[in-house]
């Protein structure tokens, strides 16, 4: 028997795209609480559902596929430009993949406006009511508005027209800002693009006994199972090391580990890593937020797609990106090094290095010195920064890590940086190694 809350989220999955919802609604439909209403709408737009549009309300839309999120729903435009939707509510879900700044004649501006495409004008009725009949969404700026006729139109289209109080260049600005942050998270593995469905791998009752794990053994040639109960709920993993020993008779609850580190589908590969890493678990449960098994996800899995990542081209960088291309091997005083060029995107309001971005350059200057050494790449545990003094922008810093301990799983790293041969920082880090 499924719940209310469950009853509401195949409710809202069932809506056509573009409907909206309101919390009052869905509680009157299916008479429930608002409460409960309200938590489903924020669960389902958890989800990719649904979207809360300011000024438009809840609405259900497409869910994105990951290699298409470098588009951009109409709805999402009128959250980047604050805008304000004049007509054509019901195509704020459909999505654009390209726009055009209407700065030339209208003819010339209709060459380069089709279907799908967003036609960015200031105050030319004209030029909105040609676009729309072109299958394009319109954006106005200047905070002009449009006559009742063109919004009549873009409501029988299902083509947003929007307005914004921003100018053309500003507009047009937010917008590749929004499109190249996406594309950064595009780049961010996620656990549901590489993890094991449920259907595809073999899980374990509570109720079953030491018997029944080695029959599945025998079949699958895996050892580690996750455990759940009758309603599919992860109650613990059960592994060679459990059973070794046990009377076959006795039951898989009595041996397994309870109460397992589980991950989300939303969860990153990156801290997937970090916990398999630091707990030395080899495969882990994902579950949903119910704790529900959904699959698993393996060490082997998660390494392979950390090197997938490392080989692909960067399409949108993000500031530690931007760090390690700036970080230059060199020498200082027969002693491996790393210079860095302090820019001013890499201080803070004062002008001078930010702490975070010295954090940063010590991180990947140690990592650095730890791959040139063939010790593998390094995991930080710890770091103490114990003396900075300010470095001005066009700086350019010498840092000098040494290491001080490695062992097979731990190092300890002491870092100096130096500007123009003067000591400027100096930090202590603890690392845990992992060996590629």
């Amino acid at each position: 028997m499924s719940t209310k809350h469950e009853q509401i989220i195949r409710h809202i999955d069932g809506l056509p795209v573009g409907e909206k919802i309101s919390v009052r609604q869905i509680a009157k439909v299916l008479n429930v609480s608002e409460g409960t209403a309200y938590r489903a709408i924020k669960d389902a737009e958890n989800r990719g559902y649904v979207s809360t549009i300011e000024r438009v309300g809840t609405i259900r839309i497409e869910q994105k596929k990951k290699e298409n999120i470098e588009k951009l729903t109409y709805a999402e435009v009128v959250n980047i430009i604050d805008g304000q939707v004049l007509g054509g509510r019901t195509g704020l879900h459909k999505t654009l993949n390209k726009f055009v700044i209407g700065a030339m004649k209208l003819d010339a501006m209709m060459r380069y406006t089709g279907a799908n495409n967003l036609l960015i004008v200031g105050n030319r009725t004209k030029a909105h009511e040609y676009a729309l009949m072109a299958g394009a969404a319109v954006l106005i700026t200047g905070g002009f508005d449009t006559e009742d006729h063109v919004k009549k139109l873009a409501d029988e289209l299902e083509l947003p027209i929007i307005s914004t109080s921003y100018d053309t260049f500003t507009v047009a600005a937010m917008i590749n800002r929004a499109i190249y942050d996406q594309l950064i998270k595009k780049e961010i593995i996620l656990v549901e693009d590489i993890f094991i469905p449920k259907d595809d791998t073999i899980s374990i009752t509570t109720k079953e006994k030491v018997s029944d794990w080695y029959s599945k053994k025998e079949t699958s040639d895996h050892s580690r199972y996750p455990v759940v109960d009758l309603n599919n709920k992860v109650q613990g993993m059960v592994t060679g090391k459990d059973v070794i020993g046990q009377d076959p008779s006795v039951g898989i609850d009595k041996v397994m580990t309870k109460n397992p580190i589980t991950v989300g589908r939303k969860t990153s590969v990156a801290s997937v890593a970090h916990m398999m890493i630091w707990e030395g678990i080899e495969v882990l449960p994902v579950v949903d937020e119910h704790q529900r098994l959904e699959g698993i996800i393996s060490r082997q899995d998660v390494l392979k797609a950390l090197q997938m990542i490392q080989r692909q081209p960067q399409v949108g960088d993000t500031i530690d990106d931007t760090i390690s291309k700036q970080l230059s091997n060199s020498k200082y005083a027969g002693e491996p090094s790393f210079t860095f060029d302090v820019t001013p995107q890499m201080t803070s309001q004062l002008g001078t290095i930010s702490y975070g971005v010295f954090s940063s350059i010590i991180a990947e200057a140690s990592n650095r010195l730890f791959r040139l050494q063939k010790k593998g790449e390094l995991a930080v545990e710890s770091m103490t920064i114990y003396f900075l003094k300010p470095v001005q922008m066009d700086s350019t810093l010498e840092v000098v890590p040494r290491i001080l301990e490695a062992g097979r799983k731990f190092g300890k790293v002491d870092v100096e940086a130096f500007n123009n041969g003067e000591i400027v920082g100096k930090a202590l880090m603890m690392c845990r190694l992992i060996d590629r």
